[in-house]
């Protein structure tokens, strides 16, 4: 139903690609970070509930359709529809099915709920296709509720200590899920200005986020919120305040040791938007698939788990993972 080609995934009965990493006349679109919703399509179509982000990221003006979670739309015969992934707010997983044969292409996801995004919907397939972005048997993550009270105990700290708290966190889902985590806690935020406008885009469709301040590095506040940037914005340092803070980052790559160290971090936070080696396993296990198409991530060390196991697994090479700060 699905071969890989140059330009991405593509269904030759549908004659689409599900994000595709070159410019394609018909895009499918399983949710908005950089590396899986790109600039230059003819057409897009995806989630509902990614429509402002995508706008927001890829110009007001491109030609894209939308359908709701569950909602299928036919293609020569074959059904599309898109389902939740849980990754991030918006993002979805997309299920095709034609003659009695269901292939799922999953994007990126995770299993745990997060408050905030759809919670993952598992799916029964023939076809499963996974990431692998920490598909070794090492990452195994803490609890949510456990790392927003760590979290809280830093921030307090750095309080007592005269010194703003800066949370680093991808600005479309990890930022978002870090700013409603500190609000139910009582604690201040502001925001970078590319978190803020992401934040508002999904606001506006309809997610149940908070107002949020907005952090102007000039704007002078005996006030000691935590600012949450984008990482990115910490490399050439002119957002950072002009007084003593500390930076924190919150990413699954801080359960490696020595990840936090090397990147000059006062803090560490675990907080993934991709499922763990056992939300890995869960998924693919829930999928009942024949057979497995592993992307990127350490898709050699599961592909190898998988078929040491008796399913049939296979490794793609794909583009997805190499943009920007937002793949972890």
């Amino acid at each position: 139903m699905l071969s890989l080609r140059p330009e991405g995934l593509y269904c030759e009965r549908g004659d689409f690609y599900i994000d595709p990493w070159r410019p394609v006349a018909r895009a499918v679109i399983t949710h908005a970070h950089a590396d899986h919703a790109r600039r230059g399509m003819g057409s897009y179509l995806a989630p509902f509930f990614s429509k402002n982000v995508l706008k927001l990221r890829l110009g007001k003006n491109i030609h894209l359709d939308t359908l709701a979670f569950n909602q299928k739309h036919y293609i020569r015969g074959m059904a599309l529809s898109f389902h939740p992934a849980g990754h991030i707010p918006g993002s979805a997983q997309v299920r095709l099915e034609f003659q009695g044969e269901v292939w799922v292409v999953s994007g990126d996801y995770k299993v745990r709920p997060d408050g905030l995004s759809h919670a993952f919907e598992p799916l029964a397939c023939h076809t499963f296709i996974t990431e692998s972005t920490f598909g070794l048997p090492l990452f195994q993550f803490p609890e949510q509720n456990t790392v927003f009270d760590q979290m809280e105990a830093w921030y307090q700290r750095c309080t007592l200590a005269g010194d703003l708290p800066v949370v680093l966190a991808y600005s479309l889902g990890k930022a978002q899920r870090v700013f409603l985590g500190l609000h139910k806690k009582g604690i201040p935020v502001v925001l970078h200005s590319s978190v803020w406008e992401t934040h508002e885009a999904l606001r506006k469709n309809g997610f149940g986020l908070p107002e949020a301040k907005r952090w102007y590095a000039r704007t002078h506040s005996n006030e000691l919120p935590v600012l949450i940037a984008p990482p990115g914005a910490a490399r050439g340092g002119a957002f950072l305040p002009k007084r003593p803070h500390q930076l924190a980052a919150a990413s699954g790559w801080m359960h490696l040791r020595g990840m936090r160290r090397r990147a000059g971090y006062e803090m560490g936070f675990v907080l993934s938007d991709h499922a763990d080696w056992n939300g890995l396993l869960y998924a693919i296990h829930e999928s009942k698939a024949e057979q497995v198409w592993i992307t990127h991530g350490y898709s050699d060390a599961l592909s190898r788990h998988l078929r040491e196991n008796g399913l049939k697994a296979q490794t793609l090479e794909t583009h997805f993972g190499q943009l920007d700060d937002e793949n972890e």
